[in-house]
């Protein structure tokens, strides 16, 4: 139960703010990989994110990110998914993998700018 508090904000080790994400975005080219699935992307998503649904990341991370030092923001609706992502590209060799905090909710109640494909 002490870990709720820190689980229900989406907050943690390994995850980056909305506002923090977009100074890597601008500062650093972070790469946005959104781990929805192909219909919750369509529905709306950070700007210029990529769609890899989490099932399918370990075999097309590599192939959207050539560079393992660049910045990786890893996406989903609530940001629990994006946190099994980040394990996943860790474990791949990306070592800036982080995960956006409180996903795609927390980056609409910031109002920052959303695409729908």
């Amino acid at each position: 139960m002490l870990i709720w508090p820190v689980m229900s904000k989406g907050g943690g080790a390994g995850t980056v703010s909305p506002t923090d994400a977009v100074m890597l975005m601008n500062r650093e080219k972070a790469v946005v990989i959104d781990v929805c699935e192909a219909d919750e992307f369509a529905g709306g998503h950070v700007a210029g994110a990529k769609s890899i649904p989490l099932a399918d990341l370990e075999s097309k991370l590599a192939g959207a990110v050539k560079n393992k030092a660049t910045p990786v923001i890893m996406v989903c609706a609530s940001g629990m998914r994006s946190k099994r992502a980040v394990a996943t590209a860790t474990k791949l060799g990306f070592e800036r993998a982080q995960s956006l905090a409180g996903g795609m909710r927390a980056w609409r109640e910031a109002g920052l700018p959303v695409e729908k494909a």
